[in-house]
């Protein structure tokens, strides 16, 4: 651990010491960076390596697993990064209103992956978590030009080790980005000519990418999850996307113990 007396010396204005270059120049205080970037507050260095961001490709930080796969989730569903400057780009997840504790469980899983601010932009509808950061394109290295469902997402190695041990988070951020639990109801008629309403519950995951809905279903089977799948060619509103459903009273009983419904 490296004390901070020495460059503290040189934010003094009285004092006739040597320079913060001078300091440099003959030790391994990076006095510049102490002086201009991480001066938040008093404390040591060490207090400062805590909040060094992970980053799979440039650190050896270590990573929130549990919270990555579940980011991963999100991301895959709502979420894109967008360039600022400089290399600086920004993570972004739109969450709808409609599940406020979405938007908090999305901020919170955003934060333990990165322990840097994490802010939100309200958009008519749905609110967009962010966080910014040079490193985000490594942490997803999914991220490219064009929509997702026009372009491969496969998993590198160190993602697909997470996800396999990190199964459950994973499928929870998918079905809190492109999923839901529903009730559906079956009319059935009587002989008598009366009818009968059948109720159960099933989760649904709807999305484009033939790539993404495999990720999902890859990881249902490791979790030995039943799923039926077909691809919507009829619904406006779901043309050409690929429909997961998860309806037997087992696998949707697996389910609630991990996911349950958006809230």
């Amino acid at each position: 651990m490296r004390s901070r007396e020495i460059v503290d010396e040189t934010f003094r204005p009285e004092t006739r010491g040597p320079t913060g270059k001078e300091i440099a120049a003959r030790s391994d205080i990076p006095v510049r960076q102490w002086r201009y970037e991480n001066r938040v507050h008093p404390g040591t260095e060490a207090e400062h390596v805590t909040r060094v961001p992970y980053c799979p490709r440039c650190s050896e930080e270590g990573l929130d697993e549990e919270a990555y796969a579940y980011l991963l989730g999100l991301y895959l569903g709502d979420g894109y990064i967008g360039a600022i400057s400089k290399g600086v780009s920004y993570l972004s997840i739109a969450c709808c209103d409609t599940w406020p504790g979405l938007i908090e469980e999305c901020e919170k899983a955003m934060a333990r992956v990165f322990p840097k601010s994490v802010f939100k932009v309200h958009r008519e509808g749905c609110t967009e978590v962010k966080a910014t950061s040079k490193h985000w394109p490594c942490v997803f290295p999914q991220h490219g030009p064009g929509r997702k469902h026009e372009r491969r997402i496969v998993l590198e190695p160190w993602q697909r080790r997470i996800v396999d041990e990190q199964t459950e988070p994973f499928v929870r951020g998918l079905i809190h980005s492109d999923g839901s639990r529903l009730t559906n109801r079956v009319r059935k008629k009587l002989p008598d000519g009366g009818v009968r309403v059948y109720e159960y519950p099933r989760y649904q995951f709807v999305n484009v990418s033939v790539d993404i809905a495999g990720l999902f279903t890859h990881a249902l089977d490791r979790l030995d999850i039943a799923w039926r799948a077909h691809v919507s060619r009829r619904e406006p509103r779901h043309r050409n996307a690929h429909i997961v459903s998860i309806s037997r009273k087992d696998a949707v009983a697996r389910m609630d113990t991990f996911v349950g419904p958006k809230y």
